[in-house]
């Protein structure tokens, strides 16, 4: 998955990439991303303590018949109904890969509209920032 977004410095954007799990490929991502001009720095936190999320949006379309149960799969996943109508709402639900993939799963058993999910973004754990490597941004 991909997923960029601002950071605190407006200057710089951060780009959480998740690949697959070998070795190799970790490696070659890596040394290819430091070929470019524009990469700041390039860093591994898959192996690392870290906090990973993504971010779904779905609108779902309801009836008088199936909202109750459509209610029920949100509080139960903490999801949050940011926008409702007369015949649709549009959840959001932020979580871990498996929690989301749960949902999803749970929600399609209804008449799901429209679905758009980000990929992960990634901190690591504890006091690391990026203003660690300032000198070498």
């Amino acid at each position: 998955s991909l997923a960029v977004g601002t950071t605190e410095r407006e200057d710089i954007s951060r780009i959480t990439l998740t690949v697959g799990e070998d070795e190799y490929t970790v490696t070659q991502v890596i040394r290819q991303l430091n070929k470019l001009v524009d990469v700041l720095k390039v860093q591994n936190i898959g192996a690392r303590d870290n906090v990973s999320r993504e971010l779904l949006l779905v609108k779902v379309g309801y009836d008088s018949n199936t909202r109750d149960d459509i209610m029920h799969i949100v509080d139960t996943f903490r999801a949050k109904v940011i926008d409702i109508s007369i015949d649709s709402l549009i959840v959001e639900l932020t979580g871990d890969s498996e929690k989301i993939n749960a949902f999803i799963n749970l929600i399609n058993k209804f008449e799901v509209k429209e679905l758009v999910r980000t990929g992960l973004v990634s901190l690591e754990r504890g006091n690391k920032t990026l203003k660690e490597y300032e000198g070498e941004l």
